[in-house]
């Protein structure tokens, strides 16, 4: 039973087949692609403020001008540029998944955004890494498979 008709699948990966046979590609909905593509600008958007933060190490001031002179620094930085491109581009790709899935489908995978942001901050930005942390990220996964299968 397909999952989409075929004329709305236009990317292919990789899945077994039934009956233990060998794995074929089959095509992916191409909504499932676009809620993949918003998590990963989402994803970036994040890491990339949040490194170019921690590089810049800026310190604003107490007055409304240091503080306005502060941001115009960072909106001026290309990597910080890079973020909110990103952001955008992650706009873009979900309108066109709400376009093609329900978002009671399509939103728990949102969810995962937390999960890469701790993991990848914790191996690039080396930030903090608990137990109680992935406690909690499990538990995400478990309500997005719960979410999404029932």
């Amino acid at each position: 039973m397909p999952l989409l008709e075929a004329k709305s699948l236009t990317f292919a990966w990789l899945v077994s087949a039934k009956n233990n046979t060998k794995p074929r590609l089959e095509p992916m909905p191409t909504g499932y692609l676009y809620v993949l593509l918003t998590l990963l600008f989402t994803v970036y958007g994040q890491l990339i403020l949040k490194w170019r933060l921690n590089q810049l190490q800026l310190t604003f001031g107490q007055g409304l001008l240091e503080k306005a002179k502060g941001l115009l620094t960072l909106l001026i930085d290309p990597y910080i540029f890079s973020g909110f491109f990103a952001a955008f581009l992650a706009a873009m790709c979900w309108m066109v998944a709400m376009s093609k899935l329900p978002i009671t489908l399509a939103y728990p995978f949102m969810s995962l955004a937390p999960a890469l942001v701790f993991i990848f901050g914790v191996w690039f930005l080396n930030e903090d890494f608990s137990w109680g942390k992935v406690f909690g990220l499990v538990l995400i996964g478990l309500g997005i498979f719960v979410t999404v299968k029932y």
